[in-house]
């Protein structure tokens, strides 16, 4: 929606506060309080005078652009070209699996392998309650039932401890979803599931370039996803990839992936012509955007250290602050290696999450929380969720705060986060 939506009404309202046509609906929207408009003649803050510092800023490193013109002008931008493999081989050469196939989202790659899984109606999936509605929606589509675990409360990931309780005779599959780029606790999880016949499904798109005890992570369960969105350290605006550890995997994933025809047998020659032979849908990426991938994977080395320098001062700026208030910070296990994806601080209370939200947002600082627990959502409660269902999930979810996080993001104005919190 744009300012102009507004109305008259919305100009008179901005006008009358010597503000532009567009400040009214920003304070509506919560980006601008009611003290960031100042009055004619007076001068304003110093902290008003400086750059709005946004959660998140996508940038470019390294040769995106050249590669997507010459996507263009090569003449082929839709899926499976020349960028699309060459994608493919770097990631599948980092994660040492079968096959890596180019999604056109994270979303999409869950539904492929939900559907890889032959999910049907009447099973069971166990999902973390904490984490993106498209890990329990992927499985809901395919008539699976969600069933909602618990978060540990050091990591914030799925609480391995109550996994074994939660299997039935319809779990087909539990979904470890590594928070922040932190790894679940996978030599727990792959126990229990190898002990109970149940596959797993790693949604990794917090994850790329993290570990767990040395090995990386999407890298444990049947297969995995990941994320290119433009909130992520590798992005090409929307987009993703499935990952497929198990090699036995990999001819129908190409199927359905092809709208359910065996197209790509037919291009490397294997069949004289191609047809519908399977479920599927439009799941491949096009060239035009995993040309845009490629030159950020080639500047992987220098994306991860910018993050991790982020990652690093962000911890030690706050480290104190955090002790004196009470406040957690985000944590990584000695055993783990973090992707670096984000930073968040845990508050005491929801009213203390708040007024730190409402604090940075007058000094001109984006910060957010993150996710509705799926068990307290309408949908979750179809499914049999109540609150109180998942008490960890909920306290995060009440005070969970995280800061400005993005590769670019300068020394200055990384302080300037630092100092407003630590001013809070």
């Amino acid at each position: 929606m744009n300012c102009g939506e507004y109305g008259n009404a919305a100009r008179k309202a901005a006008s009358r506060q010597n503000a532009r046509p567009c400040d009214a609906f920003r304070r509506q929207s919560g980006i601008l309080s009611p003290h960031s408009v100042t009055k004619a003649n007076e001068p304003a803050p110093r902290h008003q005078l400086e750059e709005r510092i946004s959660f998140n800023r996508p940038s470019l490193v390294g040769n995106e652009l050249t590669y997507v013109r010459d996507a263009i002008e090569r003449g082929h931008i839709s899926g499976d070209g020349s960028y699309t493999r060459r994608c493919e081989e770097i990631l599948s050469q980092l994660m040492g699996s079968a096959r890596v196939l180019l999604t056109t989202s994270c979303t999409h790659a869950l539904e492929m392998s939900a559907l890889l899984l032959d999910i049907r109606p009447g099973d069971e999936v166990i999902v973390p309650s904490f984490t993106f509605v498209s890990a329990a929606n992927a499985f809901v589509l395919r008539g699976a039932r969600p069933v909602f675990i618990d978060s540990r409360p050091d990591t914030l990931n799925m609480d391995e401890g109550l996994l074994e309780g939660m299997i039935t005779e319809r779990t087909r599959a539990i979904v470890a979803m590594h928070y922040g780029g932190v790894g679940c606790e996978m030599d727990g999880i792959m126990t229990v599931a190898h002990g109970a016949g149940v596959k797993v499904v790693e949604d990794n798109a917090h994850g790329l370039f993290g570990a767990y005890r040395g090995r990386p992570l999407g890298t444990f369960g049947d297969m995995s996803t990941l994320s290119f969105h433009e909130t992520k350290n590798i992005f090409c605006g929307e987009g993703g990839a499935l990952i497929l550890n198990d090699s036995s995997l990999v001819a129908r994933a190409e199927i359905l992936r092809e709208k359910g025809t065996d197209r790509s047998r037919f291009f490397r020659g294997e069949v004289d012509k191609y047809t519908w032979v399977d479920l599927g849908s439009s799941y491949v990426a096009s060239d035009m955007l995993a040309a845009f991938l490629l030159g950020q994977l080639e500047k992987r080395d220098e994306i991860q250290a910018a993050r991790r320098r982020i990652w690093d001062r962000y911890h030690a700026g706050l480290a104190d602050w955090a002790n004196g208030r009470g406040a957690q910070l985000a944590h990584v296990p000695a055993h783990c290696a973090s992707s670096h994806h984000l930073f968040y601080l845990l508050m005491t209370s929801l009213e203390e999450r708040q007024a730190l939200i409402a604090h940075l947002r007058d000094r001109g600082i984006q910060a957010i929380f993150h996710y509705i627990p799926l068990h307290a959502s309408a949908m979750g409660k179809q499914f049999g969720g109540r609150l109180g269902d998942c008490p960890v999930a909920e306290s995060v979810s009440d005070r969970i705060v995280r800061l400005p996080f993005f590769s670019s993001l300068t020394e200055e104005q990384q302080s300037r986060v630092i100092d407003a919190v630590r001013s809070f």
